[in-house]
């Protein structure tokens, strides 16, 4: 199981009490007081973590504390603060109070965001003590501590989402660019959960490097929560760079220019902006029956640039990876909509 959301209930650590304790010794009379100050509470921080693939530990374990902090004592000894409580959650966690409001995302290895802040430590009597009262009986009660019910959800960070159909060939090559594992089979929903790998260009010397989240696969009706639905969209929101996998051969009697047409629809239903992110096209599968004809028809239909490749023989990857990264830098350059991305005809 893939856990990308779940309820929590945090709370901070609460602040000592203070000491109204008064100094009692031989032979000193008057001792007067002598308490000390109560403990700060810990605070609740939540850290990005790149080692920490999934919500799996918030859902097993949804209640998190940080400690109290310890009462004051005589002899004008404070309380020991609490220990702050670091949970570590992945990067890409959006955390949302428990009526929708978004408090904060954890986008970068080693970020930290104080979610809640430990109450302050209470005073000691020695704190009352003045020329008319010289031995005070007051002292002050530890801060409350803070407490929240959250809801976490993960939302996948990469530079590059490959989008498309169940069984159109995006876990394929994720694996044959990167060093990703995804699982594949000749099966529909062989992905079902994101999985990011690093790609890199073919030449020496380059040192520029892209990362690609392969989500699982949409259906129609995605947009309205069908299927995987808006756990799949919500994976490809964070991605600047859309390509779009089709199944250029038609298996199981699909027509690819009908795929593209519901994933544009779809992608703009959930949020327009989607949409206009989908920059490049790979028809995968040339290597199969019906395959060139279907291209054609693809080139008709789609406003994008597209690549026929395979990812089984390898054929058309590298001039498509090449592509990614032109339009990557074009992206980061903030120049306007490419121009000049001339993808190789079926079977160059």
């Amino acid at each position: 199981m893939f856990y990308d959301e779940t309820r929590v209930q945090l709370a901070s650590g609460a602040g000592g009490d203070g000491s109204a304790s008064l100094r009692r010794a031989r032979f000193v009379p008057k001792g007067g007081p002598d308490g000390g100050d109560g403990g700060r509470g810990g605070d609740l921080l939540l850290r990005g973590n790149r080692n920490v693939g999934d919500l799996r530990a918030f859902h097993f374990q949804p209640h998190w504390r940080a400690e109290n902090g310890q009462p004051g004592r005589g002899q004008q000894k404070n309380g020991r603060g609490g220990r702050d409580r670091v949970l570590d959650v992945p990067v890409g966690t959006e955390v949302r109070a428990e009526e929708g409001r978004l408090v904060t995302e954890i986008l970068h290895d080693g970020e930290e965001f104080r979610l809640l802040r430990g109450g302050k430590g209470g005073l000691g009597n020695l704190h009352f003590k003045s020329a008319t009262n010289q031995t005070p009986r007051e002292y002050t009660a530890g801060g409350a501590a803070e407490e929240g019910t959250f809801v976490l959800a993960l939302k996948t960070i990469a530079d590059v989402g490959l989008v498309g159909f169940p069984n159109a060939g995006k876990s394929s090559l994720l694996g044959e660019w990167t060093g990703a594992t995804p699982r594949t089979g000749a099966y529909p929903f062989t992905t079902v959960h994101p999985t990011v790998g690093m790609t890199e260009p073919a030449g020496a010397g380059d040192y520029r490097r892209l990362a690609l989240a392969d989500v699982p696969g949409l259906i129609e009706g995605a947009s309205a929560g069908r299927g995987l639905g808006l756990r799949f969209l919500r994976h490809v929101e964070r991605c600047p760079l859309l390509l779009a996998v089709l199944d250029a051969a038609g298996v199981d009697e699909r027509d690819p220019v009908e795929d593209w047409q519901i994933l544009c629809r779809e992608l703009d239903e959930y949020d327009p902006p989607l949409g206009g992110r989908v920059r490049l096209a790979a028809a995968n599968k040339i290597d199969l029956p019906g395959a060139e004809k279907n291209i054609r028809r693809l080139r008709e239909a789609v406003s994008v640039p597209v690549y026929p490749v395979s990812a089984e023989t390898g054929e058309g990857l590298a001039e498509l990876r090449e592509a990614l990264f032109r339009e990557w830098s074009v992206l980061r350059a903030g120049a306007p909509e490419t121009a000049g991305l001339t993808p190789p005809a079926s079977g160059e």
